[in-house]
């Protein structure tokens, strides 16, 4: 009761953000301009973009100052982390405008990546990956949630093969050339954590490219 209070108080204000948020992106939507000569924007659209721009820096500013204090103080105890978690929600950090605007940009991205990447609202959102990864990995629990994110045929299914046989087979060591060796032979593999990925199936999906990935 006292969470759907504070959000009746901040609602005036948040909606308004969040309106001038979809305003924006509905203004970059294609529509109907698709199909236009590439790489050709009116003054409007690129205005459009720049206001998006300016309106991103200052959320992920806010942001950025934010989440490093509460990462601090949730580190402490899962105690803590539930406590900041809440003030986190109360927050524009806990609300849907991030969200909410990582999802559209993704969108306009897809439908026009020239026109986002004209915009630079993409690499201010990037800067704020490693905050949040940060905060996250305090999470009780984060463990069960990261192989349930993972549950999707291709993972799981050689996941389940494999799990009853991990504890009577030694880990495979994959040296730093057999990883160079692999990828100069068309391969994908990459290394998270000490460990050996092969994300040579997202390479055909990717919208970002090879790079990113």
């Amino acid at each position: 009761m006292d969470h759907e209070h504070y959000s009746k108080e901040r609602s005036a204000s948040l909606d308004l953000l969040l309106r001038f948020q979809r305003l924006l992106v509905s203004k970059l939507y294609p529509g109907d301009s698709v199909g236009q000569v590439p790489n050709t924007y009116s003054p409007d659209l690129l205005g459009v973009g720049s206001l998006l721009k300016k309106y991103t820096a200052l959320l992920c500013t806010h942001i950025g100052d934010i989440l490093p204090v509460a990462t601090s103080i949730a580190s402490t105890s899962h105690r803590h982390f539930a406590e900041v978690s809440r003030v986190v929600d109360g927050d524009l950090t806990g609300s849907i405008l991030l969200p909410e605007l990582v999802v559209s940009v993704v969108l306009l991205l897809s439908k026009n990546a020239g026109l986002m990447q004209e915009a630079g609202a993409i690499p201010l959102l990037a800067d704020l990956l490693e905050h949040l990864d940060r905060f996250n990995h305090l999470a009780p629990g984060k463990e069960r949630d990261d192989n349930e994110d993972l549950a999707w045929p291709g993972i799981m299914g050689s996941f389940f093969t494999s799990q009853s046989c991990r504890n009577n087979e030694e880990v495979t060591l994959i040296r730093k050339a057999d990883l160079e060796n692999h990828n100069k032979d068309g391969g994908f593999w990459t290394v998270i954590d000490g460990k050996v990925y092969d994300i040579k199936d997202f390479q055909t999906q990717s919208l970002t490219g090879s790079s990113i990935l």
